[in-house]
């Protein structure tokens, strides 16, 4: 059940305690799926929740690549569910911001975008996002706006006003920007106005709660700091889950890396990606990144436990993600793609294959197709089981030994990264 009704046009009691009932279970998912932690509580937000006040809420996204990927998806699902009660809807593109660049967890200075590649790579942002909001709801609708509405206008004076909520001591406690000047790496002054032009985003929509990820707390909290400051008011944060690995912690998904599986991404290439994705990772991206309910993620989980072969899950969360983001027809193809390609032993056509002779060793080939740049990184991703091999009319298997060497044809998938085998 979606709630689109006002509390006060329910006539009877019975009508009225189911209305509250399903709006108090929305609200719990809302404040614990994909959620990190809220400022200044949970508390505080769920109480504001449950009263019939409709909040200005936004997730704000740099156009810093052509696509974006389902670890934003996270924060698109839970704008859904918000709007789904009623509230104010914006999703905000820093184009802006992005010609700035973004330092959050970046050891070296971000390449500054110019105003005509921050153009182009926005163009289909709507058409992807609106893959999950419904930009089309007229009696609520959904707002897609731009940054430099606000950001462009400020005079100088106003940067210096803005400058001044803020001291160097509070930037350098920030760990990324703390790390570079103990590194002695360069660190420049307009990457301390990052932060403080995202917060000032916050100032100009009146937001009462902003959504994003972990690696932009600093950030969204400058944006808290700026809503006391200029309007006297509480603004909320929002800290969502980010996709990563769970023992590596490394991203999953990543726009500065070229790395993650982009919402526009065509569905046998969807399907696959989700498939290489480490096994540690499938309740989380159950959880962050599909409609499925709690309940049927958790039978899943239990699946698991009690000894599923995690690849039978692995394809229930591809289809689920490709038949949400294309169609069921869409994900039934892709899912046959898969599985006469890759389980049955297949290399598919459009893949490069690299001629080599039985007995070399799966690192050297790795290497020497610019898969990976070293053995060092092949250790790794062997430990992290993201070494795949597919033998001619075999299923795949996980390489787990270092010096393995190869015996046979096949598709040899590290990661996202596939390529094929000819044994000469």
């Amino acid at each position: 059940m979606i709630i689109r009704v006002e509390y006060d046009t329910l006539k009877g009691k019975k009508e009225q305690e189911k209305y509250m009932d399903e709006k108090n279970k929305q609200i719990e998912e809302i404040l614990t799926r994909s959620v990190e932690a809220i400022y200044p509580t949970p508390e505080a937000l769920k109480i504001l929740l449950l009263s019939e006040k409709k909040l200005r809420i936004y997730v704000g996204i740099d156009p810093t690549a052509t696509w974006v990927h389902l670890g934003h998806a996270t924060n698109y699902f839970i704008l859904k569910r918000l709007h789904n009660l009623g509230h104010k809807i914006t999703v905000l593109v820093g184009d802006f911001t992005a010609m700035i660049g973004d330092p959050s967890d970046k050891n070296a200075t971000r390449p500054k975008l110019t105003k005509e590649e921050v153009w182009e790579n926005l163009k289909t942002y709507k058409e992807q996002i609106g893959k999950i909001l419904d930009f089309s709801d007229t009696k609520n609708p959904i707002e897609f706006r731009f940054n430099s509405e606000w950001l462009g206008k400020l005079s100088f004076p106003e940067v210096i006003e803005l400058a001044g909520h803020f001291t160097v001591q509070q930037m350098t406690e920030r760990d990324i920007f703390r790390r570079r000047l103990e590194e002695k790496k360069p660190l420049y002054m307009h990457e301390f106005f990052y932060p403080l032009m995202q917060g000032y985003d916050s100032v100009a929509l009146s937001a009462d709660l902003e959504i994003g990820g972990r690696d932009q707390t600093f950030n969204m909290l400058a944006g808290r700091t700026l809503v006391r400051s200029y309007q006297n008011r509480e603004k909320f944060v929002l800290v969502t889950t980010l996709l990563e690995h769970p023992i590596t912690k490394e991203k999953l998904m990543s726009k500065s890396l070229g790395t993650g599986i982009a919402l526009n991404e065509k569905p046998n290439d969807m399907f696959g990606k989700i498939m290489a994705i480490a096994d540690e990772s499938i309740i989380q991206l159950f959880t962050d990144c599909t409609t499925l309910s709690l309940l049927e993620i958790k039978k899943k989980q239990k699946e698991l436990e009690n000894g599923t072969n995690p690849r039978d899950i692995k394809i229930k969360l591809a289809r689920e993600i490709v038949s949400f983001f294309h169609t069921t027809e869409e994900a039934d193809k892709a899912e046959e793609y898969f599985t006469t390609l890759f389980s049955k032993g297949g290399v598919p056509e459009d893949i490069k294959t690299f001629p080599v002779a039985r007995g070399d060793l799966f690192s050297d080939i790795a290497i020497a197709t610019d898969i990976l740049s070293s053995k060092s990184e092949f250790k790794r991703k062997i430990d992290e089981k993201a070494v795949r091999f597919t033998e001619d009319r075999k299923g795949e298997r996980i390489i787990e030994d270092y010096q393995e060497k190869i015996n046979a044809s096949g598709a040899l998938r590290i990661g996202k990264k596939i390529i094929g085998l000819k044994v000469e």
